[in-house]
């Protein structure tokens, strides 16, 4: 609505700049009347009657392409803003407009050229620049959209989505030198470090134990990793350990800083001069407490809706899907029966593993959606999860009717007809998902199921499968085990 409402101002403007005959005169009230009454398809017709009267004239162009886009027609509007583009360049409202289109159409690799300019002509435009960092995230261009949010960071510091997507852009930055380090250094200290900094991330302690002990097997005085592991001492209760460890750290020589100047730079706190040396593991280290530092902003600013709802989507994506779901539920309170924000509460829950929860939510979308293959496996994975399969097979039935391909759908079907003693229809279900199959329940339902319909053979290789894929997931947990004790320094 707050775009619609921009475009019109746009368009009111433009629609009085140009001279008028009485009928050109009448047309272009009406135009005016039904654009401030929203009512854009219905002017459409009236802006091509104005525009082929005076085809030349780039106002009544972009008066035609801003009615169409504001109709829900951003496709028919992208040539208009084009020919506008063609006589005058610099248009702001048709550079603004055609890059919004773009990214409407997800077309946004088409959407940077324009929206580059229109910050060129107006580089005060926090919507335009806001576009602009979003383009070029989405197509891969991390840096340079970082840069656009380290601007709108100082434009609008109270601004929760600069903050956002200023993280997400170190986010990226730190993905894409880690994707480098892992093609040219796997197994490296610098590398184990950073899987173990990932795993600590994830309060996987035992595991980074494991990933910080096998960087220091391989060079004993790596700082880092010494100072990792005094961390996962502090998490796990081990005070006297994490001392001992820091000492170790500390007795370590500093780094030489002509040497070694991205090291001193992030000790010092100078993380963007960190990123710009040739060292990909402080370049990974930088950008990501870059990214923290950004994300930490948002616990800075007043509680609203959308910190509410970023601060989610940051612990979703860390796999923090209980404090996810408590966000969603704060800004359910201040935008109570928000369907947007209930779906995400409910996809929280389900993934945090609370169905009883998150069954009524969907099901409440359901309602509204009864042809939603995902809505129905999400209610049918509930009952399933609840031990209701006779509850739950309906609705599996229906996604996987909806999207024969939405393999998790399949898989529940198959599960839940072995529930209720339908051996025969879970077959095919089970068959095609076996691909997926990482614990190996799939293949032993399978070998019951084939062994129910009287297909011995069949369900003695199926119990075979089951039974390696098994013993290989019990010897890699044992192993990891066995590594991962967390001991004394």
């Amino acid at each position: 609505m707050a775009v619609q409402r921009r475009f019109a101002l746009l368009f009111l403007a433009a629609l009085a700049a140009f001279a008028q005959t009485d009928e050109l005169a009448r047309k272009s009230a009406q135009v005016r009347q039904l654009m401030g009454e929203g009512r854009f398809a219905d002017a459409v017709p009236l802006c091509r009657d104005l525009v082929k009267a005076l085809p030349d004239n780039a106002g009544l162009r972009l008066n035609l392409g801003l009615a169409l886009h504001m109709a829900g027609n951003p496709r028919e509007a992208i040539p208009e803003f084009e020919r506008v583009l063609k006589a005058q360049p610099s248009n702001f409202p048709a550079l603004l407009s055609l890059g919004t289109a773009r990214l409407e159409m997800s077309e946004p690799a088409a959407a940077v050229a324009p929206l580059e300019k229109a910050i060129a002509v107006d580089p005060s435009h926090v919507n335009a620049r806001g576009m602009l960092a979003s383009a070029l995230i989405t197509v891969g261009r991390a840096r340079e959209a970082a840069t656009q949010y380290r601007k709108l960071t100082t434009m609008t510091a109270g601004d929760p989505k600069a903050w956002h997507g200023l993280g997400r852009a170190y986010e990226a930055l730190a993905d894409q030198a880690f994707q480098q380090l892992n093609k040219t250094a796997q197994g490296s200290p610098e590398w184990l470090s950073l899987v173990a900094d990932s795993r600590v991330t994830h309060r996987q302690f035992r595991s980074a134990f494991y990933f910080y002990r096998q960087a220091l097997d391989r060079r004993a005085d790596f700082r880092p990793a010494h100072e990792g592991l005094a961390t996962v001492y502090r998490a796990t209760e081990h005070p006297d350990w994490a001392e001992a460890e820091a000492k170790k750290a500390a007795a370590l020589a500093k780094p030489d800083c002509v040497r070694d100047k991205p090291a001193c730079d992030f000790t010092a706190g100078r993380y963007l001069d960190a990123t710009a040396g040739a060292s990909l593991y402080w370049k990974i280290r930088a950008y990501s407490e870059l990214a923290r530092q950004a994300f930490s902003k948002l616990g800075e600013l007043p509680e609203s809706i959308e910190v509410h709802t970023l601060k989610a989507d940051i612990a979703m994506n860390q796999g923090r899907f209980i404090e996810a779901a408590a966000e969603w539920r704060t800004a359910m309170k201040m935008a109570p029966g928000d369907p947007a924000l209930e779906q995400q509460l409910a996809l929280a829950l389900q993934q945090g593993g609370d169905y009883r929860a998150s069954l009524p939510l969907f099901e409440k979308m359901l309602s509204a959606e009864p042809r939603s293959a995902d809505l129905n496996f999400f209610v049918g994975e509930a009952h399933l999860r609840l031990e209701q399969p006779e509850q739950a097979a309906p609705f599996l039935e229906t996604a996987v009717r909806l999207n024969p391909k939405l393999a998790p759908a399949r898989a529940s079907l198959g599960l839940a007809y072995m529930r209720i003693g339908k051996a025969a229809e879970a077959i095919p279900h089970l068959e095609a998902v076996l691909n997926a199959d990482d614990d190996g329940s799939l293949h032993f339902q399978l070998a019951r199921a084939y062994q129910a319909t009287g297909a011995p053979e069949k369900a003695k290789a199926a119990m075979a499968q089951y039974q390696a894929i098994r013993k290989r997931n019990e010897d890699e947990k044992r192993d990891l085990e066995e590594k991962a004790q967390i001991t004394a320094p």
